[in-house]
């Protein structure tokens, strides 16, 4: 999770996106993004599912094979939702604990191996 969170923060910061929180287990992910208003974020979501994929395969390799058969690594669905009435830090908690919950339906990303 470590190298993917890097990734993701790589990739946010290339698109002048702010990383705010994330999170997540080896099926899916839970991100909280600060993104200006000019960016496409059905764009922006594409380059980040293909960035990771492409850094995540090459960089363990031999590890997902074992356990990763499809061509896809994430799924073509993502959720996303804007808030208000919320504050920032009970957002952040939700993605904080949110990944404990195995029955969460509120994912940005989710691997197409589930």
């Amino acid at each position: 999770m470590n190298r993917l969170d890097e990734i993701v923060r790589q990739t946010c910061q290339k698109w002048s996106v702010s990383l705010v929180e994330f999170n997540g287990e080896s099926d899916h992910v839970h991100s909280l993004i600060d993104y200006p208003p000019d960016i496409a974020l059905s764009k922006f979501i594409a380059n980040l599912k293909t960035v990771t994929s492409r850094l995540i395969r090459r960089d363990f390799r031999e590890h997902i094979q074992r356990f990763h058969r499809k061509e896809a690594f994430w799924t073509g669905a993502y959720f996303v939702a804007s808030t208000d009435g919320v504050t920032l830090e009970q957002l952040k908690k939700y993605v904080r604990i949110a990944y404990c919950s195995r029955n969460s339906r509120k994912v940005m990303m989710r691997n197409a191996n589930h």
